[in-house]
């Protein structure tokens, strides 16, 4: 708004940028304008030129600018001039005499420092206030992207607010990056964050971050990235390191701690978190009274604010009850003695067999709720109770969407119902834990159940309960929200707990009942039926057969009872049309008549994995689909006229496995009906693919070679993961091709191909993202000078055959280059039992290691690879007859996420293995 007053004296401001060096036209040289017509300007014009002259209400300027107030009110020679000369960058000065006269002005991240100096110089305390205002709404936004307010922004608005020390301004920016932490962290300039700012960010209590693995991750990053900085400052480079005791080591996942002991910054604090995590492991909950004690239990809270929105405590086994309920009281003195006193009341509940059960109620005491938090991920939390986090999750999550509790065995179905029933809200679950090793096509499963235990009435049932999904099945809770569940692995799931699922969770959109081995066809079919919405559905290494794609197949839900139910009828709402995701690798249940039928009513699917299935040509030519982006069809007999069929109608594909599929390339031997042409050449596929995709992830056998791949080219450029296999047969010139063929690989993997020292040097020195590398079974001659260069990115390592001259020397080398390895696999080396210190203190954070054929390694027992706490898959097989006779008992003590072993009887030094009366963990014995 103008000034309403028409009798005020006029001062014409002229205003020209001094820092405006280009020539403009003399057309646009300078335009009049007047602050009683604002509403009339055309903004973006007006800036187009070179000088304003803008008539101005004297007496406004006075009100509302102490700059104007002292030249036009007081002795200087302008206060009697009508025009009055003002050197400023003309957009900035535009905006202030908008904000004098009334205008609200559209703030930004971009103008707001030049907007605040021209505010301070000019003395327009309207123009601060709303700048003010502005900052403050902006660091209370939830979404960093809802103000744009951009990091190198906020760096830059942080550093403006520490050269004129105004706390106001450095207060908001360091509030609104705690808040945004895990925004920032991701950002690739979060690196030339100030120290200053990073400083007063951790310690601000409205730090917002996932885990305290994020926090750690993040400031090292900075710390790494800025040794520079570091060397020029005045402080000491321990002040700068100080910083990282702001991590709360005790609630660091245990492989994160244990892989940091390594690191030259982070050693000291990782050997403090790994004695932490196991020494909370081992207190009982009664004992958690002294780990309270009376001092600070800061150190102990998980961070948790009103702005959170994710919870990880993944790879946490050190959580409990106590750690939960102390992160959702308020940081007081007085919520700490309430919760000590509260455990020593609760104290005669306490499981005194094993003191791992704690019956604390959490309504006694003046818990939090943290009503922003969707997604809670207590996967490997060994050590908490599921119905208690259950309870307090109800609680203090009230708004609770999604859940993973992956890898704990403890977590059963009526653990599941449990969760529905309290976390009412909840849509999302996934309860994954390893596949087993059984080959489901190996069995036959006619039918599954839970033996019936009888109920008493109107009694709720909880997850101590003893009783049967089927009993279950008939109490009768509300339908869930679940939309979306994970299963996993689980081959305890049996008909009973699919059927209480197809019942209560008839929403369901995904479901991946990979490896449940113990789920028979026809229970699947049914659950199908029921399940209407299913867009998902992942079933490999199932018995899901000819009941289950007939399901898919046929619109109505009760065609099962009809004796006209059967293939060859094309309804267009079948489920089958809607299916997005089909993943049934290894299901051997599924004839080719079935595999055609379903593929040929799978329109709308974007991923599809046939893989180890009985797929014949006539069934992929069948598929109509046009949206692939993802195709396993490996293990097939599939021919290249087929799979060339699928690639031309799908454009869109980015994943394409097809290794192991003998027929891709040998010369046509199709039926009739399949509609291919006879006159294919095997180099089609490779240049329709070229020529089509723009793929990222390839895996290719038969067929495969030096031309192929020139073909290829366009479509790899932005290839990530890359495996070649037994049938393809790439040149050392197309390997060392590689890095500039595929410059974003980030997994390359080579079964069976001819390499070299020059080579792999070649890939590892030019591919400086690659995370993952196996050369198995590869011929050549290659020695330590291929890895006798530091890979800091690399995270998994498999040299399978190609090593055979590997000493203890060789291992030392190769750890000192790839020290940030998480999984390693040897076989075939000459390693001695030396070689298991070298591992342990090398790569103190694996999780997995396989070591197979690798001399004398256990030759004199199983003791320092002890050291590599944070394993959870480990092979030693053919290394020396020495292991203890209790080793599977003593690696499970000390190393407490392990979950699989593999071990040869014959390496035994007494013939034989005790095994654990548990199963916490699957073990493989040959």
């Amino acid at each position: 708004m103008a000034s309403s007053s028409g009798d005020d004296e006029f001062v014409v401001l002229v205003c020209s940028d001094p820092n405006n060096q280009i020539e403009t036209d003399i057309s646009n040289e300078e335009i009049v304008i007047s602050t009683t017509d604002f509403s009339t300007w055309d903004y973006p014009s007006t800036l187009s030129f070179s000088t304003f002259k803008i008539q101005a209400h004297r007496n406004r300027l006075i009100e509302e600018s102490s700059y104007f107030r002292g030249l036009l009110s007081g002795s200087f020679s302008e206060s009697c001039l009508d025009y009055i000369s003002i050197q400023w960058q003309l957009e900035t000065f535009l905006n202030v005499v908008r904000c004098i006269f009334g205008f609200r002005l559209d703030i930004t991240s971009k103008n707001f420092i030049p907007l605040f100096q021209a505010a301070l110089y000019f003395g327009v305390e309207m123009l601060l206030m709303q700048l003010k205002s502005w900052l403050s709404e902006a660091s209370l936004s939830k979404d960093p992207g809802l103000f744009q307010i951009q990091l190198e922004d906020l760096i830059d608005i942080w550093d403006f607010g520490l050269e004129l020390d105004n706390g106001f301004v450095q207060e908001i920016c360091a509030s609104y990056l705690a808040r945004n932490f895990m925004w920032a962290m991701s950002n690739k300039i979060f690196k030339d964050m100030p120290y200053e700012l990073l400083l007063l960010c951790v310690k601000h209590p409205h730090l917002t971050i996932d885990s305290e693995k994020h926090l750690s991750d993040a400031l090292l990053i900075w710390l790494h990235s800025n040794t520079e900085q570091l060397e020029r400052s005045s402080k000491t480079e321990c002040e700068f390191f100080d910083i990282l005791k702001q991590i709360r080591i005790s609630l660091l996942p245990l492989w994160f701690a244990a892989g940091k002991r390594s690191s030259i910054s982070f050693s000291e604090l990782a050997n403090e978190s790994v004695d932490s995590i196991f020494k909370l492991m081992k207190v009982t909950p009664k004992g958690s009274m002294n780990v309270l004690g009376d001092g600070d239990l800061s150190h102990l809270r998980i961070r948790l604010t009103k702005y959170s929105k994710k919870v990880d405590l993944s790879g946490c086994p050190q959580i409990t009850p106590m750690i939960l309920l102390l992160s959702f009281l308020p940081n007081n003195h007085n919520s700490y003695l309430a919760l000590r006193k509260t455990i020593k009341e609760s104290a005669s509940n306490f499981e005194q067999a094993d003191g791992t059960k704690c019956q604390i109620t959490q309504s006694l005491l003046p818990t939090l709720s943290f009503e922003a938090v969707l997604e809670v991920d207590i996967s490997g939390c060994l050590k908490l109770p599921l119905e208690d986090a259950i309870d307090y999750f109800s609680n203090s999550f009230p708004f609770l969407r999604r859940v993973k509790a992956a890898y704990l065995l403890n977590f059963k179905m009526t653990t599941l119902y449990r969760l529905i029933q309290k976390c009412s809200l909840v849509s999302e679950v996934d309860i994954t834990v390893d596949v087993n090793p059984l080959i489901s096509s190996q069995l036959s499963v006619i039918s599954s159940s839970s033996a019936v235990v009888s109920m008493a009435p109107n009694r709720a049932y909880f997850v101590g309960d003893k009783f049967s999904m089927t009993s279950l099945y008939h109490l009768g809770p509300s339908p869930s929200n679940i939309t979306k569940l994970t299963l996993e692995g689980r081959s305890d799931v049996c008909d009973s707990h699919i059927q209480y699922i197809s019942k209560f969770c008839a929403s369901l959109c995904y479901l991946n009942l990979k490896g449940c081995i113990s789920v028979t066809d026809v229970c699947m079919a049914n659950l199908i039926r029921r399940c209407t919405k299913l867009q998902s559905l992942l079933v490999c290494h199932t018995s899901f057969g000819m009941n289950s794609i007939l399901a898919l197949c046929n619109a109505s839900p009760s065609f099962s009872n009809s004796p006209s139910a059967q293939f060859g009828k094309r309804p267009l709402d079948s489920l089958a049309s809607n299916l997005q995701l089909l993943h049934m690798g290894g299901c051997k249940c599924a004839d080719e008549a079935s595999l055609l039928e379903l593929l040929s009513q799978n329109q709308m699917l974007k991923s599809l994995c046939l893989r180890d299935t009985n797929l014949a040509d006539s069934a992929l030519c069948s598929f109509s689909g046009s949206l692939l982006e993802v195709l396993d069809v490996s293990n097939t007999m599939i021919s290249g006229a087929a799979l060339h069929h699928v690639v031309c109608t799908n454009p869109g594909l980015k994943c394409l496995n097809a290794r192991g599929c003998k027929n891709l390339f040998q010369p046509e031997n199709t039926k009739k009906e399949a509609k291919i042409s006879s006159s294919y050449s095997c180099e089609e596929l490779f240049i329709e693919l070229g020529k089509t995709c723009r793929l990222e992830e390839i895996a290719l056998g038969w067929g495969l070679s030096y031309f192929s791949l020139q073909a290829l080219k366009p479509a790899i450029l932005s290839l990530r993961a890359m495996t070649v296999c037994l049938g393809g047969t790439l040149p050392e010139d197309s390997l060392r091709l590689l890095p500039t063929t595929c410059p974003l690989l980030e997994s390359l993997v080579l079964y069976f191909q001819v390499i070299s020292d020059c080579m792999i040097i070649n890939i590892l020195t030019s591919l400086r993202q690659l995370r993952t590398l196996a050369l198995c079974y590869c011929f050549g001659d290659i020695s330590n000078s291929s890895f006798n260069l530091s890979m800091p990115n690399l995270r998994i390592l498999k040299l399978e055959r190609v090593t055979p001259w590997m000493t203890n020397n060789d291992l030392v080398l190769l750890a000192r280059n790839c020290a940030n390895l998480v999984e390693l696999s040897l076989l075939g080396s000459k390693l001695n039992s030396d070689a298991q210190c070298i591992i342990s203190h090398g790569w103190p954070g694996l999780i997995s290691l396989h070591l197979e054929d690798c001399g004398e390694v256990t030759e004199n027992g199983v003791s320092s690879l002890f050291n590599c706490i944070a394993l959870e898959n480990l092979l030693l097989r053919h290394n020396g007859s020495g292991i203890q006779r209790n080793f599977i008992l003593e690696a499970a003590s000390k190393m407490p996420m392990l979950r699989q072993v593999s071990l040869n009887v014959c390496d035994a030094k007494e013939g034989d293995f005790d095994l654990p009366y548990y199963h916490r963990f699957e073990s493989s014995l040959i």
